[in-house]
């Protein structure tokens, strides 16, 4: 036994647990979730970023303007267009966000964003970190909300993945401690656990939902996994009205394909690598995970988004006013509900699924051949107006 490597791994384990509870800390410090009700006035920052990002959140912003009309008149609501999130800049800067551009993030309350592009070896750019990464780290978004809506199903699904902790928190820290031994960490923390699962609480409490399940392993996974499921039944307690239930993440996993079922789930509340797991294979019942809005969600800030990337070559080929905006004006659906506009949010579902599975009048194929992205936020707002 190599006495020096077991020291050199208890000195990388220590610094990894001051760094933690150091986090610990800074959580406790926190305040708590914004109540948008009671802001004067809701900022919503739009950031095209880059690629077709501008093309299709400018669809996504003219659709919320139009839901949101009276609210713009009073001033209850304002829109901010935030540019200079490209990768020209970033790379000239050599920052994943722009200073100047993450102080005027800072001044929304929720931010509808575009696709980044994230540069990869080989491609000429310099090695500078995803805009989406940064972004949570400097906003503190610790859950990442996918829903997905089968109508014809009934499958109506919203998941809260914690965002900051579990399996990939510590995901560059694993110890090598021997060429046979290498150990990686799972993180669980009280206040992490806590505000992601209060966060799918007050979304099902907000949005008339009467099922929250909790997701884990903690059969198995008795420390970190047990403090998530036992944390979520003591929250539970404090919401009248909402039924608490857990799954294991494995017969989770097989539930999502049983029809009958299926159908009985709400909102969702796993810890991160189970959230990646589950969240892919739900949108991929849905189409796939080019259908799927995102959020970022956390105490102070909240940021949506397509899920899918920036496309360069469709801007090179000048066919971005082609691409499909459907992704991010789903991530808008997702933006009225969290500030409490929920029947807004809902004709835009509504409106979503009409125009592309049953009626389907108009068609995106990325080129001149479909409609274009304007056309068919056009064809949206009709269809709100009509329905």
């Amino acid at each position: 036994m190599n006495t020096q490597q077991i020291e050199a791994a208890k000195e990388q384990f220590g610094k990894l647990l001051e760094k933690q509870l150091a986090r610990v800390e800074a959580m406790k410090a926190q305040g708590d979730f914004v109540n948008y009700k009671e802001l004067d006035k809701i900022t919503i920052g739009v950031c095209g970023g880059d690629g077709i990002g501008p093309a299709i959140t400018g669809q996504a912003q003219r659709v919320l303007e139009y839901l949101l009309k009276d609210e713009v008149a009073t001033g209850k609501v304002e829109f901010k267009v935030i540019d200079g999130l490209t990768i020209e800049r970033r790379a000239e800067e050599m920052a994943a966000i722009p200073a100047d551009v993450l102080t005027e993030l800072k001044t929304c309350d929720v931010i509808l964003k575009g696709p980044t592009t994230t540069p990869r070896k080989g491609d000429g750019l310099p090695n500078i970190e995803s805009a989406n990464v940064a972004m949570r780290k400097e906003l503190d978004l610790f859950a990442n909300v996918r829903p997905v809506r089968i109508p014809e199903q009934g499958i109506d699904w919203t998941f809260y993945r914690e965002n900051t902790e579990g399996g990939y928190a510590a995901g560059k820290e694993g110890v090598s401690v021997t060429d046979d031994l290498g150990i990686d960490f799972t993180i669980a923390t009280s206040q992490g656990c806590d505000r992601i699962i209060r966060a799918a609480f007050e979304f099902a409490k907000a949005n008339g939902k009467t099922r929250v399940t909790a997701v884990t392993k903690a059969n198995i996974i008795k420390t970190t996994d047990g403090k998530f499921l036992e944390n979520f039944y003591r929250i539970a307690k404090e919401y009248d009205g909402i039924t608490a239930d857990d799954w294991y993440i494995d017969i989770m996993t097989a539930k999502l394909l049983d029809e009958q079922r299926r159908r009985d789930f709400e909102v969702v509340v796993l810890p991160n690598l189970y959230g990646d797991i589950i969240t892919d294979e739900a949108a991929e019942l849905q189409g796939g995970v080019g259908t799927a809005g995102s959020a970022n969600i956390g105490k102070k800030y909240a940021m949506f988004e397509a899920i899918h990337g920036s496309a360069p070559r469709m801007v090179q080929e000048g066919r971005d006013i082609y691409a499909d905006p459907c992704s991010v004006i789903r991530a808008g659906a997702m933006l009225l509900s969290h500030i409490g506009y929920t029947e807004k949010a809902n004709q835009l579902y509504n409106a979503l699924d009409i125009c592309t599975v049953t009626e389907k009048k108009l068609v995106l194929t990325g080129r001149d051949t479909g409609a274009t992205g304007a056309e068919f936020a056009d064809y949206i707002m009709e269809t709100i107006a009509k329905n």
